[in-house]
């Protein structure tokens, strides 16, 4: 039986045979595209070469890609784990023809690795082909029908609709009818009892497509037409866990080698057995696929976060530590330790899973730790809440609260009801849920219209061979003429526009323009892109962004010129082109810096760089000290003064790795790179960014800050050039100030210290008169105390300063005083302060709870508040709203 190793290799040995490049794979995690945040198809990282942005750089490839998906068809996450043949994380199998072959061929090999390498029995298997739709106004494929019957009864030839067999990349783009290969893995008992024709894409788990051929032959429009491509292209996927299900005779994916050590160690640290309890081994199955995620997107440079991309990665996360808290008993962070099992499993093949195992560890450690917090503190207010509600149902918005505003899943919500024999209101739950959907939907929809294309130009490929030239579509010979960028050497020159569209987002209308030639440097690498002008003798657009889109440089506009064929002298704000390159070489000098100082482990995990401030991620277990900091700041200031000329040129990869520049994890690259020199014993790194000329140019580099944004990542923030001589100066005028205050005090620091020391006296004398006349205010409100509804009422305002001894009173009176219900109102540093305490007796007799109450009275002092069911507080800005909060209190008192 081959192994899953061996099938991937196998694969990959075939078509190196026919002919293709073999290449790696792409992150999974994708940067600099606004239209897609991973790699969700094998397609993906050839997007610019389908839709002609750039130039195919070889005819034929072939690749395993990692890939990721959430949602879509069977691709729901909830759905995960539950079925046996679904993932997030997946590998994909391809080969590729970019106008070279086409159905003829893809069908013949597909065919002819199945079954004559890979030895799948013939009968097992059927094709589909597309059925055509008069809608579309598409024919039955007759073509890829006629090729398969060179191989396959016609029985076994089914047709498909276009939701099966019409492979659409998005809502525009690239299109084409599909041709499926599904595998019949049911006993042959079972298939003696029913024909598995009838079950083909009928979500049967085990009768399953195994490989998709895309004949890409049209291009959807934006307004939903479709355009014939002139050159046709060839895009398969072969999912390569179900390709080893298959090859080694499996009922389920996670019972392949590609799976099964990460369930035998997850049994072994659950003490529960994979495949004798459907919960348990729903829950080994989650954390077995999510692990695989999660530790690819890290090793490809994106961790857990609040937003984007990093907030899919925490949500898989918790997904996985969900399950293992809920159905296997893990109270304690267990994920991070199945990373080294996965790291030698697949880190043979995709090293950066070797390479950034460490990080992967810490990073997911400290999510779980986070997250199993989260969940003890979910189940406490959950008990809380139940304990004070009547009834059988849980309101629905309270599971939502607790699902949107503490993190606490809905689904273990419910189960610790049924616990209890409680429901939830589901219907309640979900109509909030999906209010909030909406509304982040309508916050982030973006209509965006067709291109309008304005103009031919020369071809700028040098490189271009003329064959494919002629198989381009007009539009297209647009797109692959595509943009030249002169912005390394020059900030304005004439250009043209290409072509245009309009774009609706949030209700504001905006243009976006692709010129003919550009100096704008698009948003890339952390750098942000330029702003500026596109001017005529009468006219000014204002340029507010400038980013890539599939390999297309697009500027950002308000409003379309008046004459779009006009030609506008492009000009890039110098200003704030300047400010930015300074920051820019500022973030390689403290990357060589850091290095130096605290290690070779250290590694960039992110940066952004702008006209204000840099900022550097970087891989580091520890926080680094102010001496280290000192240190590094100086060796960069030390770097600025010796006024390094940059050396910057292209030059093959192999050659720029020769060189010493690193290739940093999650990034792709291609043959040829551009390489900065900032000296070649101290900074050489792969970077498309514009830079300084020379260091001296930066003026002064000044650290502002250091943090820690997740385990094992540390986060460095900066300034440089005129800011950081700004920030300096200002330091300079605040001590110049002190020394005035103090009356030129010749130490300055040891002034502060004795004002301090001097301060915190005096607040503790003041403290302990408040509390010895806290004694005579606890006296005076007890004997202003009423009964008001069977209750002993106190709501009086008190002239005590200080927090701390306003709540030891109310600590006081609620511990001597039975029944009591304590509203205090105090004034403390101009702010309006409220205190609700009750005595424990009450609590239970009445079922109340301060912290909801505090909530409406807090709106009389226009603040908030909160705190526990006996005791709550409140701070706002209106001291007159006091008499009222007070009294409005009388009227809460069930």
């Amino acid at each position: 039986m081959m192994t899953a190793n061996e099938i991937r290799q196998t694969f990959l040995d075939f078509f190196k045979s026919k002919g293709h490049e073999i290449v790696p794979s792409a992150p999974m995690v994708v940067k600099n595209d606004p239209t897609l945040m991973f790699n969700n198809s094998g397609m993906a990282p050839f997007k610019e070469w389908f839709l002609g942005n750039s130039p195919a750089k070889w005819p034929r490839v072939a690749d395993t890609q990692k890939c990721l998906r959430v949602a879509g068809k069977h691709n729901d996450l909830e759905e995960v784990g539950v079925d046996t043949y679904h993932h997030t994380m997946f590998e994909m199998l391809g080969n590729w023809s970019f106008g070279d072959y086409f159905k003829k061929e893809a069908i013949a090999w597909s065919w002819e690795l199945l079954t004559e390498v890979y030895k799948i029995p013939k009968d097992r298997l059927y094709v589909t082909v597309f059925e055509g739709s008069k809608e579309e106004g598409l024919d039955f494929d007759q073509e890829a029908f006629d090729c398969w019957k060179q191989f396959v009864a016609e029985d076994r030839i089914l047709r498909g609709n276009k939701k099966d067999n019409f492979w659409e990349m998005g809502a525009s783009g690239p299109c084409g009818p599909c041709s499926e290969v599904h595998v019949d893995c049911r006993t042959d008992e079972e298939r003696k009892k029913s024909d598995g024709a009838k079950l083909v894409n009928n979500d049967h788990p085990q009768v399953i497509e195994i490989w998709n051929n895309v004949f890409m032959e049209f291009n959807r429009k934006a307004d939903g037409s479709l355009e014939k491509l002139p050159a046709q292209h060839v895009d398969t996927g072969m999912g390569f866990e179900r390709l080893v299900r298959v090859l080694q005779g499996k009922q389920s994916n996670y019972d392949t080698d590609v799976f099964q050590p990460l369930i035998q160690v997850i049994e072994k640290t659950s003490g529960k057995k994979y495949g004798k309890e459907e919960k348990t081994d729903i829950a080994m199955r989650v954390i077995a696929d999510h692990i695989r995620t999660i530790s690819f997107a890290i090793a490809d440079g994106q961790l857990p976060s609040n937003n984007g991309a990093g907030y899919v990665i925490r949500r898989i996360l918790r997904r996985a530590v969900r399950y293992g808290y809920t159905f296997l008993g893990f109270n304690e962070p267990f994920m991070y330790k199945l990373v080294p099992v996965l790291a030698q499993q697949m880190g043979g093949f995709f090293p950066e899973l070797k390479g950034q195992q460490s990080l992967i560890e810490k990073v997911i450690q400290e999510e779980e730790t986070s997250f199993l917090r989260t969940l003890g503190n979910g189940v406490n207010r959950f008990e809380d809440h139940v304990k004070k509600m009547s009834g059988k149902v849980i309101d629905g918005f309270f599971a939502f609260e607790l699902f949107d505003t503490f993190g606490f899943p809905y689904d273990l919500t419910d189960l610790l009801a049924r616990e209890k024999g409680l429901s939830v209101d589901s219907e309640g739950y979900e109509k909030y849920l999906k209010e909030q959907k909406d509304r982040s939907r309508a916050a982030t929809a973006v209509d965006t219209d067709d291109w309008v294309i304005v103009t031919e130009l020369k071809d700028n490929l040098e490189d271009q061979r003329e064959e494919n030239l002629d198989k381009i579509s007009e539009s297209r010979k647009l797109e692959r003429k595509g943009v030249k960028f002169v912005g390394y050497e020059t900030l304005e020159c004439d250009a043209r526009i290409v072509r245009y569209r309009r774009v609706k987002a949030k209700g504001k209308e905006s243009y976006q323009l692709v010129l003919d030639v550009t100096p704008f440097y698009a948003e890339s690498g952390g750098q942000v892109g330029d702003t500026g002008v596109l001017e005529t003798a009468n006219e000014k657009i204002r340029v507010t962004d400038t980013k890539k889109e599939n390999g297309v440089t697009i500027h950002f506009v308000d409003r379309l010129p008046e004459d779009v064929t006009k030609t506008f002298r492009a000009r890039v704000d110098a200003s704030r082109r300047s400010l930015t390159e300074n920051n820019h070489s500022a973030t390689h000098l403290l990357h060589a810096a850091l290095r130096s100082v605290l290690g070779t482990h250290v590694e960039q995990k992110g940066s952004l760089v702008n006209d204000e401030y840099l900022r550097f991620d970087f891989s580091h277990f520890s926080k680094v000290t102010d001496e280290e900091l000192a240190k590094i700041e100086q060796i960069v200031n030390e770097k600025i003064r010796e006024n390094i000329a940059a050396d910057i040129k292209e030059m093959p990869i192999d050659e720029a790795k020769k060189l010493g520049a690193m290739a940093l994890f999650g990034e792709k690259y291609g043959d040829v790179v551009r390489v900065v020199v900032f000296d070649k014993n101290y900074s050489i790194e792969l970077c498309g960014g514009t830079h300084v000329p020379a260091t001296g140019k930066i003026g002064l580099f000044k650290i502002i800050s250091e943090s820690a944004i997740a385990a094992g990542v540390r986060r460095i923030e900066a300034i440089s050039a005129v800011k950081a001589e700004a920030f300096v100066n200002g330091q300079l005028a605040l001590v110049n100030r002190l020394k005035e205050t103090l009356k030129g005090s010749k130490d300055l620091e040891k002034s502060i210290l004795q004002l301090v020391e001097e301060k915190s006296a005096l607040e503790k004398q003041v403290a302990a008169l408040l509390r010895e006349k806290s004694q005579v205010v606890k006296g005076e409100l007890l004997a202003k105390m009423k009964q008001v509804n069977g209750v002993n009422f106190i709501a009086e305002r008190v002239e005590l300063s200080n927090a701390d001894v306003i709540k030891d009173l109310a600590f006081e009176l609620r511990g001597q005083q039975e029944n009591l219900f304590l509203v205090l109102g105090a004034e403390i540093n101009g702010k309006a302060s409220l205190t609700l305490a009750f005595s424990d007796d009450l609590v239970k007799a009445k079922n109340l709870d301060a912290s909801k109450i505090i909530r409406e009275l807090a709106k009389e002092i226009q603040g908030g508040g909160g705190g526990q069911v006996f005791y709550a507080t409140s701070g706002g800005s209106n001291v007159g709203g006091i008499p009222k909060a007070l009294e409005k209190a009388k009227t809460l008192i069930p």
